[in-house]
């Protein structure tokens, strides 16, 4: 199960980053991002939305108690077996999820320390740290999984990304054409060509 459930998050993961990547590749919408300018100011009128035309971004007065009262529970398995890698990930993955990511790091360092081949928290800090424009970091990440998985599109693709994003889009045209030569018909691949063409 192990197996599997390691493709399922990686996949996940490389879903989450390429729509990063993509959104960030048109410098006037990642200007936007950056200084938190939105294009269409209006609240969406759907179910998902109603409610929340007045509120904020989420804090105590109106994140459910039980989120806090989950967040409390992992944070207590973790304290009582802190080298169980299945706890530490699912705090952290939490942690994440909730938009804070400077408190899952230190949790997704501690299941590396115990198993430094973890490809799953190897993407997942990679894609912390692209997010806050930490592309050496990002950088360093990925390269340890391309040690480990030479072959991993995924995690090729996303180095060519992290280069764009840093400018060399020279450096970023050579992995993903070398991507699309090597490994055609794979979805990085896919997507690999579809970049360049906004190189």
């Amino acid at each position: 199960m192990k197996f599997k459930l390691r493709y399922l998050y990686g996949a996940l993961l490389l879903i989450v980053v390429l729509t990063f990547f993509l959104v960030n590749n048109n410098n006037d919408k990642q200007k936007a991002l950056l200084t938190g300018e939105i294009e269409n100011k209006e609240m969406p009128d759907d179910a998902v939305h109603k409610g929340l035309e007045n509120s904020n971004s989420p804090n105590k007065s109106n994140v459910s108690s039980s989120v806090f009262e989950r967040l409390e529970k992992m944070k207590s398995e973790v304290a009582q077996n802190p080298t169980d890698t299945s706890k530490l990930k699912e705090l952290a993955d939490f942690l994440t999820a909730a938009h804070k990511p400077d408190e899952a790091i230190p949790y997704y360092e501690k299941i590396l320390k115990i198993d430094p081949i973890n490809i799953d928290v190897l993407f997942n800090l990679s894609y912390i740290y692209n997010n806050k424009l930490d592309f050496v970091r990002a950088e360093t990440y990925t390269n340890r999984i391309l040690k480990l998985e030479p072959a991993n599109t995924q995690a090729i693709y996303n180095l060519g990304a992290i280069f764009a994003s840093k400018g060399q889009k020279e450096k970023a045209k050579v992995i993903w054409e070398k991507l699309v030569k090597n490994y055609p018909g794979s979805p990085a691949s896919d997507l690999a060509k579809t970049s360049l063409n906004k190189l």
